[in-house]
């Protein structure tokens, strides 16, 4: 009986997000509910526990899709854990075989549901198949910090997220939209994968974040400057951002649209969508022996019409 325990342990605690699949046998649900300008608003809708319970995977305890699997027992089990539990209910350990729980499935298919971002002010009511699309989507969904020097899992609206940058992670809050900063590093041949966040931009009744980095790029060392926009990416497109760098009578420039922070800083520097500089010239930029880099980036944020 231990044994079991432990196998049924192991699995939980490596949980997996599984699409609904399209399923013929279900009642046909308009797409226009995952349109939140076009979802009515309803009364709320109180499902009592004992049917959330029942339709909680006992494995990776996420909602159940269709097909929902169930042993000759009655135990029911979501179809991304049915191939990791070897075939073997989780329950009782009887076979599973390919026996599927159809009223269960008609059971969800009659539910309502409001969407779980309701206490960050989404009033939709939902079918069970449509609320997890519409989740995936809502655009009241917090956003995730941006800061990029540490994993941080605090998650938010956007000012909380600006207080929060502002008094744990003491980043430099600045108001304008345009900038001029020094980057400076004493040993530039060390090139770790070190980040810095130096400013949040406030303009325009928005907020901006401008990153800087230090990385490699195959076997070359670079570093890369980019602005992210602390929004959606449908008001990120409504502005354009600069950067400039340069010394000894060059520069480089570089114009784009910030980035929203729904991607995330890797996502952002791996794409190569910023400034980047090589290593050799950056310390050309710098001037002096080479020895250390001193690069001043000068940039601004604008509103396009």
């Amino acid at each position: 009986m231990a044994s079991s325990n432990l196998f049924f342990d192991d699995i939980r605690n490596k949980p997996e997000v599984i699409d609904p699949p399209q399923n013929e046998d279900l009642t046909d649900i308009g797409e226009s509910v995952n349109d939140p300008t076009q979802t009515a608003i309803k009364p709320n809708v109180t499902v009592s526990s004992s049917v959330r319970e029942l339709l909680e995977c006992p494995v990776c305890l996420n909602a159940m899709y269709p097909p929902i699997h169930q042993c000759s027992n009655g135990h029911t089990l979501c179809s991304g854990c049915k191939p990791r539990v070897q075939n073997r209910c989780p329950t009782c350990r009887h076979e599973l075989g390919n026996i599927r729980c159809l009223a269960l499935e008609k059971v969800a298919a009659s539910l309502e549901l409001p969407c779980k971002y309701q206490s960050f002010g989404c009033i939709g009511i939902y079918p069970y198949y449509s609320k997890l699309k519409h989740e995936s989507q809502c655009v009241f969904r917090p956003y995730n910090c941006p800061y990029a020097g540490s994993e941080c899992t605090v998650i938010g609206d956007i000012p909380y997220l600006v207080a929060h940058l502002k008094d744990d992670h003491k980043v430099d809050m600045h108001n304008g939209s345009t900038f001029n900063h020094r980057y400076v590093k004493s040993n530039p041949h060390e090139v770790e994968n070190a980040t810095w966040m130096l400013t949040v931009f406030s303009c325009f009744g928005q907020y901006f974040c401008l990153h800087f980095e230090a990385f490699q790029l195959g076997m070359a060392p670079v570093y890369i400057a980019f602005l992210r926009f602390m929004g959606d990416d449908n008001e990120a497109k409504n502005y354009s951002y600069s950067l400039e760098v340069g010394g000894g009578g060059r520069k480089m420039v570089w114009q784009g649209v910030p980035r929203s922070i729904r991607d995330s800083h890797r996502k952002v520097r791996d794409s190569f969508d910023g400034l980047i500089i090589q290593r050799n010239m950056a310390l050309f930029f710098s001037g002096g022996d080479r020895k250390e880099l001193k690069l001043r980036v000068t940039g601004r944020i604008w509103k396009e019409q």
